[in-house]
């Protein structure tokens, strides 16, 4: 008996050891890609190491504990936890796993080098070491504030800029950038961006950046941009593998609408300008006797309003400081700090006010709390709970205005929940649909910083002018549906009142009318983001090659570095590969641009941005050959389909109307 258990146990033996050796294989293929960039091959063992068993996620934790072999497996869990932080289940499950991995490893280095992962994954703590004597209100012991029991996500990252600003040695920053980086939204992104322009910093910081833009949408705009593309080039190492390439394709396809601005430099007053009147006065004035009050205002209230160590100041004496833009719908993010018996506010399309002021001042109801709509009679104007922090502390307000309706978080608290905003200038009308911003003026000392805004995209149709409509015009898309349109349905999606060409679903493809037009106007607006391709194919059939069996009129990022050896019949506006217009009228990569497309028989004419790009007859242009030396049967077509033709770029279109031109002759008979 003993020695059939003793074959048994040798066995198993030999079993499990060929188990562990063949798990030790497949785990070695997996991560032969790392640490080298090709982006397709991480993406692939990233993938697989997803599917890990317990066995493999052991064999690699065994080579972190060999000084042979540590370095590749060190390499492939880095990027392994780069990409599980961009997934709340992911990380999750991540968590979990190198939490057991902890537990395996016996060397001091995968002890070390794990627990250094898992502080990207957890909330524990690794940096009240470094805490103790930093001049901070809220510090009165070496223990990590972040996470202390009232603290919440806003509140943290408000105390993060307090420590980040307190000269603290690199590593600190490091990992108070860590703890930036679980905090979403613009307000993290901006805090961390700072930090690009550190020579000592620039790197982790970059990475923070990048996963806070990777993992939230709302993260967009013109500031946004700026701060990835001056962080891609700091991604390096293992973590470029995963996230360059993840960035590269956030930033061709980014939103140039509805994204952030800094409404505020740090340096100087640009943007901003003194207050004229109130939004009635100023209507009455006319454009001229405007200007000139406003230089008198502007040279007048000098010095009332200054920047300084980066911050945007009122000096207690003066009047309101106003955008030089006006907002209709937004969201508005800005912090601001008030000395004792401070009184202030912020405007919102010129109008008090959402509320700042010191909460002991019992006389005037301050007690109340900053955040209300103070000026508000019928509709409530006092916030739902005191939420202000202590005075010479920073606050924040997040401020979204839609329509009538404002909502204010402060301080990460919900304090004004959609109320109406009414009209202090004119009870009886409701307030401006588009004004002014302004920061209110009212004798005490106020300071600002960090004021983000983006406008907000309307819910409202579009509708077409009533020139057009005598004209005969009719529209093809309200910005609400695709109703009026056929063919790859998911390739085109509507989003912000636009159509977006989604090349993630079937790389955008051919997106047509449901009606055929024959002789037509038909005028759009389009929005190309960086080497964009994309055509409007006319009078084509719903099948084929539209550029073949139709015609397409090319639209194109021409002046793009990547197409300097275009073909001249490739230029933006071409009638494909027969004839060629005009290049150079296109607006920089992120306007819109405006464009009609005549066509009547043989004869087509292209404008663009007001100027004629393209005017000719197909046919007489064909008769001896096209210039591309192809076959173009579609041009002899009498009438087809108005369509997108996705090339696999993000190109966005707006404000599609068309004439028929055969019917307008009609109505005049």
């Amino acid at each position: 008996m003993k020695k059939i258990c003793s074959v048994l146990w040798i066995i198993s033996f030999f079993v499990l050891q060929l188990s562990a050796q063949k798990s030790m294989t497949k785990v070695t293929e997996t991560i032969q890609p790392f640490p080298f960039q090709h982006p397709k091959e991480v993406d692939a063992a990233l993938a697989v190491m997803k599917t890990w068993d317990k066995s493999d996620w052991k064999s690699l934790y065994q080579m972190l504990d060999d000084d042979s072999l540590k370095l590749k497996a060190t390499y492939a869990l880095h990027a392994f936890v780069n990409a599980a932080s961009l997934s709340s289940d992911q990380k999750q499950a991540a968590n979990l796993n190198l939490s057991k991995g902890l537990k395996q490893v016996k060397t001091a280095y995968a002890k070390t080098y794990i627990q250094t992962e898992l502080n990207q994954l957890t909330d524990q703590s690794t940096v009240s070491q470094y805490l103790s004597g930093l001049p901070h209100p809220d510090l009165k012991q070496p223990a990590d504030p972040f996470y202390a029991s009232k603290q919440n996500p806003t509140q943290q990252l408000l105390l993060a800029q307090d420590l980040l600003e307190a000269k603290v040695n690199p590593l600190t920053i490091k990992q108070f950038l860590n703890r930036v980086s679980r905090v979403p939204g613009i307000a993290s992104f901006m805090l961390a961006s700072k930090y690009l322009n550190d020579p000592v910093s620039n790197k982790d910081a970059a990475i923070v950046v990048a996963r806070l833009a990777l993992t939230d949408e709302s993260i967009k705009g013109p500031v946004v941009r700026e701060a990835l593309e001056k962080a891609l080039p700091l991604i390096k190492g293992e973590d470029s593998a995963l996230m360059v390439n993840g960035l590269v394709k956030l930033l061709k396809k980014m939103p140039y609408d509805y994204g952030f601005n800094n409404l505020f430099n740090g340096t100087d007053l640009s943007g901003w300008k003194a207050l004229v009147g109130n939004p009635i006065s100023r209507a009455k004035m006319g454009d001229s006797l405007l200007k000139i009050e406003q230089a008198k205002a502007n040279e007048k209230t000098k010095g009332d309003w200054i920047v300084k160590n980066g911050l945007l100041i009122f000096t207690g004496h003066g009047d309101n400081l106003a955008t030089d833009k006006k907002y209709a719908d937004f969201e508005m993010y800005v912090d601001w700090k008030i000395t004792a018996e401070g009184d202030a506010g912020i405007y919102l399309r010129g109008t008090p006010q959402v509320q700042i002021w010191d909460t002991s001042r019992r006389e005037v109801g301050a007690q109340v709390g900053s955040g209300g709509l103070y000026n508000n009679q019928k509709n409530v104007s006092k916030p739902l709970v005191v939420a202000d922090n202590k005075i010479g502390q920073w606050n924040t307000f997040h401020i979204i205005m839609k329509g009538e309706k404002v909502t204010v978080y402060f301080n990460g608290i919900l304090v004004t929940d959609n109320i109406t905003l009414e009209n202090y200038w004119d009870k009886n009308i409701p307030i401006f649909p588009k004004e002014q911003i302004e920061l209110q003026a009212h004798g005490t000392y106020v300071a600002y910083r960090n004021i983000y805004l983006r406008e907000l995209p309307t819910a409202e149709p579009v509708t077409i002018s009533e020139e057009e409509k005598k004209q005969g015009f009719i529209s093809l898309f309200d910005g609400t549906n695709l109703d009026q349109w056929t063919g790859n349905t998911t390739g085109y999606i509507v989003k912000d009142g636009v159509v977006e060409v989604n090349p993630e679903a079937q790389g955008g493809g051919n997106l047509y009318t449901k009606e055929e037009y024959s002789d037509f106007v038909y005028r759009f607006e389009f929005q190309l983001t960086p080497g964009a391709n994309n055509g409007i194919g006319i009078r084509a059939p719903l099948e084929g090659d539209a550029a073949y069996v139709g015609m397409e009129i090319q639209v194109l990022d021409s002046e793009h570095p990547m197409y300097k050896d275009l073909h001249e019949y490739q230029y933006h506006g071409s009638v494909y590969g027969v004839i060629p217009a005009k290049r150079g009228y296109l607006l920089p990569t992120g306007e819109w641009n405006k464009e009609e497309i005549n066509i009547k028989g043989d004869k087509i004419k292209v404008t663009l941005n007001g100027t004629v790009i393209l005017e000719g007859d197909i046919r007489e242009a064909s008769k001896n050959g096209t210039i591309d030396h192809k076959e173009h049967p579609g041009l002899l077509r009498p009438s087809g389909h108005i369509g997108f033709l996705g090339h696999g770029d993000v190109v966005r279109f707006r404000n599609m109307r068309v004439m028929k031109v055969e019917e307008k002759v009609k109505s005049k008979k």
